[in-house]
């Protein structure tokens, strides 16, 4: 026979329903990042939902978890967004939300950026630690521009090339995400002897702005790229998700954007594989991947 405590606990959980995530769950799911000190704004929630896919928990009405995954062609996907409330932790609901996703992007493979407290949910369900993620974030202590005649802004003309870049060093179709992170950015690419060799994406995120994808054939091309950026953005908030192999920390630290936070890379799956020689300095946000 249950307890009284048990039956209570069992009618809770039957007043908790698993939805699509919708746009009318937005206003509820910015509250609830809110909650967590997350840094979205509702216009970052409503880009990754126009993007992706995913699920909300509800109780009586009130948005108390959500979980969302971005595809990337037939194969491959990125998961992220994933939080429950506070009030609502330690009742398996985000085992509940992350067995929905991986139930609606079956067969493909999966990357996600895992908080400490997430690792175990994800480790259980198969996923493998690939990586790490250093979150580097504040407001630049000096003037930045990148060498001259290397880096220009970005036209439409240069799209076809972007993308080669960026399959060839993510392994990934992305073009949807990049449309769209151009749609609401500003683009950089790096020219050399006539050729794009690398692009940076720049855009309001969060509590400023944030520089990714970044994507160049060494450390000090991405830096130029960064710095295109920089130049441009002048004394604001900026935000960059950089790998911990990517050869960038120590820069950026030095130009006054600190190491806050790190997050660890796992996949379910096959990994992606890039084909090089260009390769990925810093994502778009960790959700995106």
């Amino acid at each position: 026979m249950k307890t009284a405590a048990y039956q209570a606990e069992d009618r809770v959980a039957e007043d908790v329903v698993l939805v699509p995530f919708a746009t009318s769950h937005l206003e509820g799911a910015l509250k609830l990042s809110q909650e967590m000190s997350w840094p979205y704004r509702l216009e970052d929630w409503d880009v990754a939902l126009q993007l992706g896919q995913g699920f909300v928990l509800e109780r009586a009405g009130t948005v108390i978890g959500t979980a969302a995954w971005w595809p990337y062609g037939e194969t491959h996907a990125s998961a992220g967004m994933i939080i429950v409330a506070k009030d609502a932790q330690g009742r398996r609901y985000g085992a509940r939300l992350m067995d929905a996703l991986l139930t609606s992007a079956y067969s493909r493979s999966i990357a996600l950026n895992s908080t400490a407290e997430g690792i175990m949910l994800y480790r259980r369900r198969g996923f493998v630690p690939i990586g790490v993620i250093h979150q580097h974030q504040g407001i630049p202590r000096e003037r930045h521009e990148p060498p001259p005649g290397l880096v220009r802004a970005m036209t439409a003309s240069d799209f076809v090339a972007i993308m080669r870049l960026d399959r060839d060093a993510t392994g990934l179709e992305r073009r949807q995400m990049l449309e769209k992170l151009l749609q609401n950015g500003d683009g950089y690419v790096l020219q050399r002897n006539g050729m794009v060799r690398g692009y940076a994406v720049c855009r309001l995120f969060g509590r400023g702005h944030v520089i990714g994808p970044v994507v160049a054939e060494t450390a000090t091309d991405a830096r130029a790229l960064i710095e295109a950026a920089l130049a441009r953005l002048g004394s604001v908030f900026v935000r960059i998700d950089t790998s911990a192999t990517s050869q960038l920390g120590e820069w950026l630290q030095g130009i006054g954007l600190e190491r806050v936070g790190d997050a660890t890379t796992m996949v379910l799956g096959t990994p992606a594989s890039s084909r090089g020689p260009a390769r990925v300095f810093a994502i778009p946000n960790q959700s995106f991947g």
